[in-house]
């Protein structure tokens, strides 16, 4: 079983570098699942509030403090005192007295408290509660704004990124800031796995499509986490630390980008 790579974030913490997304799992399926995932190498399990699966994730891993988890606050959630409270819940469910990373889940900018929600998280990790704050969905300007309010810039900044939907600008920004940028659906709900660029990168390397963009995201130093509840999909999807793309395979996966490869809802206005 080869080591899961870790990245160095914004405030000393070591991550782990690929982890297991949980949105979608069956609240009664996790524990099973986060338990298979440990026992293939999996240390980062990313949950949130909304998933519902929180109890599950807990469960799981309520004696392993080697795994990092993350988890997210709700859209219900915002604002000062209801993010503190909100979070005990979590923590609570997860049956950790410090979570390793928590993230605002999306910025609901016409709400107009993604300030005092994040003033919130930095004051959680003040106290020890919280090892790293980070954000989900934040574009540019609603990372510009927390930390021009604050002087507390996120940790990571989870959003959807993958071989459709490159984000480069985004990515390009948060780099500038210090900021280490986590992909969500990084295999692009399977939308893509067959294209041809792909198939013939996967052909070269002896690895299947899945593998090879998964570790297109490792080698752009991003951090996915891809999600699922099959066995074989957990062995396969952690098994991709024996290769490499070179500047070819990246090349040619650079230009899989389109400006419609968007999957999901629009942080600017969801």
């Amino acid at each position: 079983m080869a080591e899961t790579p870790t990245v160095v974030l914004n405030d000393g913490v070591s991550m782990p570098q690929l982890g297991l997304g949980l949105y979608m799992t069956p609240p009664d399926e996790t524990a099973k699942v986060v338990r298979q995932a440990f026992a293939e190498g999996y240390r980062l399990f990313d949950t949130a509030s909304m998933y519902g699966n929180e109890d599950g994730v807990g469960d799981a891993l309520r004696d392993r403090p080697d795994a990092f988890v993350t988890t997210k606050l709700g859209n219900a959630d915002h604002g000062f005192e209801k993010a503190l409270r909100a979070f005990e819940t979590s923590a609570r469910r997860l049956k950790r007295e410090t979570v390793d990373l928590y993230l605002v889940h999306w910025p609901r900018p016409r709400a107009g408290l993604t300030v005092e929600t994040w003033k919130a998280l930095v004051r959680l990790k003040g106290e020890g509660r919280i090892r790293s704050i980070g954000v989900s969905n934040f574009n540019a300007d609603h990372l510009e704004r927390i930390i021009g309010e604050t002087g507390v810039a996120p940790s990571v900044n989870q959003i959807e990124l993958h071989p459709r939907f490159q984000q480069e600008r985004l990515r390009d920004v948060a780099d500038r800031l210090g900021i280490r940028t986590q992909s969500w659906s990084p295999l692009g709900r399977a939308t893509f796995l067959a294209d041809p660029v792909i198939a013939g990168v996967a052909a070269k390397h002896g690895k299947t499509a899945a593998q090879v963009v998964i570790r297109w995201h490792l080698d752009n130093g991003l951090i996915p986490i891809p999600k699922s509840v099959r066995p074989a999909r957990l062995k396969e999807n952690i098994d991709v630390f024996d290769f490499r793309l070179d500047a070819e395979d990246l090349a040619r996966m650079k230009a899989l980008d389109r400006r419609d490869g968007r999957m999901g809802p629009d942080p600017a206005t969801f």
